[in-house]
């Protein structure tokens, strides 16, 4: 284990907790789910607003609790002109609803809805204004990019992948 000083710099003189290794390297494991998984995020992408897609994947990787996403997709809108503020507030969406358009704001809360199942379905009110701002071909694609993120999420949380170490664009 390393202690993790290259993504924040610590002014305090104690220093960072040891960074965990990963459980287990997946893809290097199941290579061709790798491979599919590359394939069905770029399938998933199209069409779709790329600042949309990036705050749906930010969102969603914070509701399943996924460093590693998080890592790698604030870095990557960061990257692609997002601003750090609408990044920091997508955590309080609900009260910070002014720094984000109509449309994004139902694509955040479909996507709550897709990701937290908890009531085993997504309220007809949450899809109806999603269908208010995305047509049919955007809102399948929509769909498809937070369907595509919650498996992602899932590989990281479960395999504790460590976060940190991503560059913008690594996967591109």
């Amino acid at each position: 284990m390393t202690t993790n000083t290259t993504t924040t710099e610590n002014t305090a003189a104690e220093p960072f907790a040891a960074e965990h290794a990963p459980r287990l390297e997946w893809a290097k494991h199941a290579p061709e789910v790798w491979k599919a998984m590359l394939r069905l995020e770029k399938a998933a992408a199209q069409g779709l607003d790329p600042k949309v897609r990036e705050l749906v994947k930010i969102r969603a990787s914070q509701l399943n609790h996924c460093a590693f996403c998080l890592d790698m997709h604030t870095k990557d809108a960061l990257a692609a002109g997002e601003s750090v503020e609408r990044i920091v507030q997508l955590a309080a969406w609900e009260e910070s609803r002014h720094f984000y358009t109509e449309r994004e704001l139902a694509a955040i809360e479909l996507t709550e809805a897709v990701t937290v199942l908890t009531d085993g379905f997504v309220p007809d009110a949450v899809y109806e204004r999603a269908a208010e701002y995305f047509d049919e071909p955007e809102l399948a694609q929509l769909i498809a990019a937070i369907t595509v993120i919650n498996a992602w999420n899932r590989f990281g949380v479960t395999c504790r992948l460590t976060p940190g170490h991503y560059t913008p664009g690594q996967h591109a």
